[in-house]
């Protein structure tokens, strides 16, 4: 076998919460050359944790699991290792590439369907996805429907926030800053792509620099001429802008 013969080494994670699915990738793995498996995970919170630990060339993820689905865990990861998406659901399959996956296996599948996607994996090495991580995070939920949480990782530490406990969000340089009960996450991600996630009847940009929950609001203080001051239930003030208050006042009771 020459050198060019040789095929470029693929380290692996298998992420999948059923033990029988995990085995049988591992089975077929085994056979396959180049290929290192270097972690099973059966959920998304671990997977995100082994990319970080691990640094894998190959994630084989599942779409549906309890926690994070495969789509989050997409998010989460960024554009740090290529994806090929295993599962039993077809309908995820357009979302898939949409976010440039390198391949969708649909359950059940031969060893030789999962050989072409490692022939894909091996081409895709070094490139990065094109896909930004709003789109990613639009991939998670279902055709038109809103943000019903947010997902955002500290090193392999992963945050889920629901959008009904955000009190506001807040941009800061590349990052957002969401406040929840007191505690500030920080999230790799605009502040525009982030409010075009959450429903407007309930998250307005009251401000250049901050998106406001409307619930949270305890008053509206006048602050200078054309500016004002959202004060929230727990006391925390957030600047509202002239047009930050056009946009709010049709939604204050």
């Amino acid at each position: 076998m020459s050198a060019r013969d040789v095929p470029v080494p693929l380290r692996v994670v298998i992420v999948d919460d059923e033990a029988p699915a995990r085995a049988l990738l591992r089975e077929y793995l085994a056979a396959a050359p180049g290929v290192e498996v270097v972690a099973e995970c059966a959920n998304g919170f671990d997977a995100v944790g082994a990319v970080e630990e691990l640094s894998p060339s190959l994630l084989l993820l599942d779409v549906q699991m309890p926690g994070l689905s495969g789509f989050e865990v997409l998010e989460l990861i960024g554009r740090e290792v290529a994806v090929v998406f295993v599962t039993a659901y077809d309908e995820y399959a357009l979302r898939a590439f949409e976010v440039h996956a390198v391949d969708y296996l649909l359950k059940p599948f031969p060893p030789e369907r999962l050989d072409r996607a490692l022939a894909r994996a091996r081409q895709r090495i070094g490139q990065r996805r094109d896909a930004a991580p709003a789109a990613v995070a639009a991939a998670a939920r279902p055709p038109g429907a809103w943000a019903t949480r947010i997902v955002a990782r500290d090193g392999g530490r992963v945050h889920v926030i629901p959008v009904d406990e955000v009190d506001f969000v807040e941009a800061r340089d590349d990052y957002v800053c969401v406040r929840s009960a007191g505690r500030d996450v920080l999230k790799q991600q605009t502040l525009t792509e982030l409010a075009a996630q959450l429903d407007p009847s309930r998250f307005v940009r009251v401000h250049r620099s901050f998106v406001l929950n409307v619930a949270r609001i305890s008053r509206i203080e006048r602050y200078a001429k054309d500016s004002r001051l959202a004060v929230l239930r727990d006391g925390a003030k957030v600047p509202v802008s002239r047009a930050g208050y056009a946009a709010l006042r049709p939604l204050l009771k």
